[in-house]
């Protein structure tokens, strides 16, 4: 029972971009197209659960063990830059188009403080692997979701006739904002 309620606090009653704010960039900046939307919650998704893990382990058994748990955050980007890295690699040999079309943002990973939010914030609630685990996964579905619907959204927008002064990043963060709110229709469920 306490998995689901971390699922579905996640996902939909503590979303990671639309409540807690984190990942904001990555919502505004890649959110034009679904596709791409797709893309970068799958690259984010896998950065984050792997973050996630390998950032438990280490304040775990390295930096509480030895009493240097101040360390954590240096550490914590350390290691999330280490696996942008990686997920850049990959996807530069496995889908050049999607490469092509994260272009900056991929990189923005690294600074993402989603990931960075999510791998503290296990720590701080006092979650055991696997709760650290089904917690990262649930927020990386929630930062998908959020991403892909506002990304379908803006998609819609772009058909329809909206007043000059509104279209663009006006239109997007007021956009973002119902979004949030209809978010917050969630918050009694848990």
């Amino acid at each position: 029972m306490d998995y689901i309620i971390i699922i579905i606090s996640a996902i939909f009653v503590n979303n990671i971009v639309l409540n807690q704010f984190l990942g904001v960039c990555p919502f505004i900046g890649v959110s034009s197209k679904v596709e791409t939307s797709a893309g970068m919650a799958g690259a984010v998704t896998f950065v984050m659960v792997i973050a996630t893990i390998v950032t438990y382990l280490l304040q775990k058994y390295v930096l509480n063990v030895f009493g240097i748990a101040f360390m954590q955050t240096i550490t914590f980007i350390l290691v999330i830059a280490s696996l942008v890295q990686l997920v850049e690699i990959i996807l530069k040999k496995v889908s050049p188009t999607l490469y092509q079309a994260l272009g900056i943002f991929l990189p923005l990973i690294t600074t993402n403080c989603a990931v960075l939010g999510v791998a503290i914030l296990a720590v701080q609630k006092d979650y055991n692997l696997i709760e650290s685990v089904i917690y990262a996964i649930s927020n990386a579905v929630g930062f998908g979701l959020a991403l892909i619907v506002f990304a379908g959204l803006r998609e819609h927008m772009d058909l329809v006739n909206i007043p000059k002064g509104m279209k663009g990043v006006p239109i997007a963060f007021l956009v973002a904002g119902l979004l949030a709110l209809a978010f917050m229709g969630f918050a009694g469920l848990v």
